[in-house]
């Protein structure tokens, strides 16, 4: 699966399941030792569960989300499709509180997570 078009079960981004899913497990790993997949040096904060959204937001994980119907059918979808919708998500807020709210974008990653 290459684009976003190609999603036939489910909706088009990730859910909040799947999401806290996603970080819970990646999370673990790193907390268990496992080398981060990004550059940390530049987070403010060494939580493994901040790293795993930023990796999540990255699109590095190399992870895919199974979605079954009821009927038995299901569709393998990788996340880093997800996460691009993810990061859309995320430019619209940031915009929107530096429009309303006059919180500055690096302020607003405090309040998204």
């Amino acid at each position: 699966m290459k684009s976003l078009n190609e999603i036939k079960i489910g909706p088009k981004r990730l859910t909040k399941y799947e999401k806290a899913r996603i970080i819970s497990a990646r999370a673990l790993q790193l907390a268990a030792g496992a080398p981060p997949l990004i550059d940390v040096s530049m987070l403010e904060s060494k939580d493994p569960v901040i790293i795993a959204y930023y990796e999540l937001l990255a699109g590095v994980l190399p992870l895919l989300i199974k979605r079954v119907k009821p009927n038995g059918e299901y569709q393998l979808i990788p996340v880093r499709i997800l996460s691009d919708v993810e990061n859309m998500r995320i430019e619209k807020v940031k915009e929107l509180a530096t429009k309303i709210f006059g919180i500055e974008e690096r302020e607003v990653m405090r309040y998204v997570i």
